[in-house]
């Protein structure tokens, strides 16, 4: 029986998602007192660091600067209620640059300043006592039935294939990205390549860390067919993957619902990871891809099997059993 078809894969993968992410909580813990990098992070989970905050945020149901920063107000919290620490002593300590900006920090998330706070011991009103995870400014709010019925998911094998692409920095400029669209499409055209080729974005940033005028999105086209790229193109080879698709027709709003869906809900619950690669978003409809009132999109995560899957798979193959957590066996 295939891994995938034992009746808690998807507990045991879960499971492993909550592990990590747990690792992550206990090192963030351990080093409040210090700025830590995404890339630290990312590596404690053995996650990708295109995709850590979006599987972060999955599991623990908080982004990762929330997170941090709740730790950080707690701790300080704490140690103003049964310390005698200064205030700068207790800023350095909780992570903060200095007491300055441990106040601002804490005022905003507690609605009091530190100096009160030592004074009274209460917190009247706290901002970081609402809801942790808020449905996100272009979602939509829909039942975890409606969007499994609303965003079915299939795994996909892409071929190695080169890529011409445009890459677009500020791109929370809209009208960059757009502009970047009609440049690559007319280009394809001009190579005869458009109508067999493959129009996509690709995300190289984490919108959630990338400062937005540092922010770069890439307009790329893939083509089985030669190819000269015109000036201001670039050229790169992506490697054959496997990917985790949705089919997305609608605005904004439905597209920002299903990647939520796909990283929160299917992912985590998957017997797999997301490969260290971008994510895509595939234009169906290349004629009017520039057009963002409505979208034709396949939406698409480059993954894996987890890494303990892949080890009891390993296992099975050698052994032809796959040993389960309840004494029981499974013929592989």
């Amino acid at each position: 029986m295939p891994v995938e078809s034992v009746p808690n894969g998807k507990i045991r993968a879960s499971s492993e998602y909550s592990r990590r992410i747990d690792r992550v909580i206990d090192y963030l813990r351990e080093n409040l007192h210090r700025p830590v990098k995404l890339g630290e992070l990312a590596h404690v989970a053995c996650f990708s660091q295109f995709h850590f905050h979006r599987i972060f945020g999955a599991v623990s149901g908080e982004t990762l600067n929330n997170f941090t920063n709740r730790l950080r107000l707690e701790k300080a919290a704490r140690l103003l209620r049964y310390s005698e620490q200064s205030l700068t002593d207790i800023a350095l300590d909780c992570g903060f640059s200095s007491s300055a900006t441990f106040s601002r920090a804490f005022r905003s998330g507690y609605d009091t300043s530190p100096s009160q706070f030592r004074k009274s011991g209460e917190i009247k009103k706290s901002k970081i006592c609402k809801e942790l995870f808020p449905e996100e400014e272009y979602g939509i709010a829909m039942s975890l039935e409606e969007k499994r019925a609303a965003f079915p998911v299939r795994l996909i094998d892409l071929p190695e294939r080169q890529v011409a692409y445009i890459r677009v920095t500020n791109a929370f400029e809209l009208d960059r990205v757009l502009a970047a669209l009609k440049t690559v499409i007319e280009w394809a055209k001009s190579q005869d390549i458009c109508s067999q080729g493959i129009l996509f974005g690709m995300t190289v940033d984490d919108p959630h860390v990338t400062p937005k005028h540092l922010y770069r999105y890439e307009v790329c086209l893939a083509s089985a067919f030669p190819f000269e790229c015109m000036e201001g193109m670039s050229k790169l080879k992506m490697p054959a993957m496997q990917y985790a698709v949705i089919k997305v027709s609608g605005d904004i709003h439905k597209v920002a619902t299903a990647w939520d869906y796909l990283y929160r809900d299917w992912l985590i619950n998957s017997v797999h990871e997301p490969e260290h690669a971008p994510a895509l978003e595939i234009f169906l409809d290349k004629e009017n891809a520039a057009d963002w009132s409505h979208f034709e999109l396949e939406l698409c995560l480059p993954v894996r099997k987890l890494a303990e899957i892949r080890s009891l798979n390993s296992g099975s193959r050698k052994s032809g059993m796959i040993e389960m957590k309840d004494n029981k066996r499974a013929t592989a």
